[in-house]
């Protein structure tokens, strides 16, 4: 049985590299130390996707390139000879990371209702997207709904919507969907509201737990099911911290469970597996999605790119390892100063356009999400897998087409020999400090 090995390691300036052909032996006798063991016949959660979000920023900084370069900038992330986004998140108007407010309509009676702003760099960067693959599934999330259907009349500094405009929100939300779907792109997914419990100095919008249940039953799903829209809705789209609270308020006590297919969140208050997992035993039939996480330069380390690639990667097993369905990042791309953002909240993106818009880097994180979303396919699901030591971060993963899926990460600063063990198959690697590999398995 033959395995493939794909690494990634700074040091070594390996990033995807491929070694095939290695040789899973036969196990002669019992193997008792450094064991990571595989068992596909016990599974759990399936996956969705990975991916990005097509912000206005991003759809720029592409566009401020050459034709060329930027034809090879979305193969980089969507075609199966880049690493493969099969999931993406769309802002509903604008959101910091545009160049400009906007909201697609600014008169009471929506009659003004045109997505022409997203016609400039969100919607021709989507269609490069769909060249490389026409699958991919898209999750649409609002910072705020027009100024005039607020308390505050400003997109920005919080503030809440008016009970009288809820209905004409989500006449507003079927239109966006519509409007989308003339251009060829289904919304598969749509949280209520981004961040619903911040008041941010860009676009933003506060919901409690009930105010957002009472939206989407008595608002959005009847309004989007008269229309004969699938989309389905995801409630909070915050931070894990809150997670738990959130959900079994919005779900239980405020009578949203039915309507309601999954729980989204965000990575920036820290990692809170355990209410992943929680949430995961208390309602398995929901699908949990990251739905943005990056690191900014407001924080993290904004000059250390393999400290940022790292906590992908440990973000990335911990959600997996916890019920996760899928798995979607911040900005594609952006300028080198971490923009454009018309509130300067910059920050990183896995690929970054060079100074003078003539070509681009890929920073380490490219390639950390690609070991995950390049091999670990739509429809996969996770399978069991135990580690003989913590320090090694490990997940498991069979694809549709029988492929075993291995990520291993070594976080720290000294090598880890292990045994790999399959059945009654074995192979023996060394993982060095700081790399992450994957191991493909074929032949199953």
């Amino acid at each position: 049985m033959k395995i493939q090995k794909i690494e990634t390691n700074v040091r070594r300036k390996y990033f995807l590299h491929k070694t095939e052909n290695l040789t899973l032996s036969t196990i002669d006798h019992p193997i008792e130390s450094n064991k990571i063991n595989i068992n596909p016949e016990y599974k759990y959660q399936k996956i969705i996707g990975f991916g990005g979000a097509f912000t206005e920023s991003t759809g720029y900084a592409i566009n401020q390139t050459k034709t060329e370069t930027a034809k090879k900038i979305v193969e980089e992330y969507f075609s199966s000879r880049g690493i493969n986004y099969t999931l993406c998140r769309l802002p509903i108007g604008s959101c910091d990371f545009s160049l400009k407010s906007y909201s697609y309509s600014n008169k009471k009676d929506l009659s003004d209702f045109t997505i022409n702003k997203d016609k400039n760099y969100i919607l021709p960067t989507i269609k490069l997207a769909q060249q490389q693959n026409k699958n991919i599934k898209f999750l649409s999330s609002p910072w705020s709904p027009p100024a005039f259907m607020k308390d505050n009349n400003n997109l920005y500094h919080g503030g809440k919507l008016l009970k009288e405009y809820k209905n004409k929100w989500a006449e507003y939300l079927v239109k966006y969907v519509k409007a989308y779907q003339v251009e060829g792109i289904n919304i598969d997914y749509m949280t209520i509201q981004n961040e619903p419990n911040a008041t941010q100095t860009w676009e933003s919008c506060r919901y409690t737990a009930q105010k957002e249940a009472d939206l989407l039953r008595h608002y959005l799903f009847p309004t989007f099911k008269q229309n004969n829209l699938n989309t389905k809705f995801l409630i909070w789209d915050h931070n894990k911290d809150s997670l738990l609270e959130r959900t079994i308020d919005c779900l239980i006590a405020n009578g949203a469970l039915e309507y309601v297919a999954g729980i989204a969140f965000h990575w920036y208050t820290g990692s809170h597996f355990q209410n992943l997992n929680l949430i995961h035993n208390l309602f398995p039939d929901k699908l949990l999605i990251h739905t943005e996480g990056c690191t900014g330069y407001s924080k993290f380390k904004p000059k250390d790119e393999l400290f940022n690639a790292e906590m992908y990667a440990k973000e990335i097993i911990g959600d997996l390892n916890n019920g996760v369905n899928g798995f979607i990042d911040w900005n594609m791309v952006l300028q080198y100063n971490g923009g454009p953002n018309h509130k300067q909240n910059y920050c990183n993106s896995p690929i970054m356009i060079n100074k003078n818009n003539s070509d681009y880097i890929k920073t380490p994180a490219f390639y950390y999400i690609g070991h995950f979303s390049k091999y670990i396919k739509p429809h996969s699901q996770r399978i069991h897998l135990s580690t003989f030591t913590e320090d090694i971060l490990a997940t498991a993963f069979k694809n549709d087409d029988n492929s075993l899926i291995v990520v291993l990460f070594n976080k720290n600063n000294f090598n880890i020999e292990y045994n790999f063990c399959y059945q009654n198959y074995i192979f023996h690697d060394n993982l060095d400090s700081h790399a992450i590999v994957t191991l493909i398995i074929n032949g199953v």
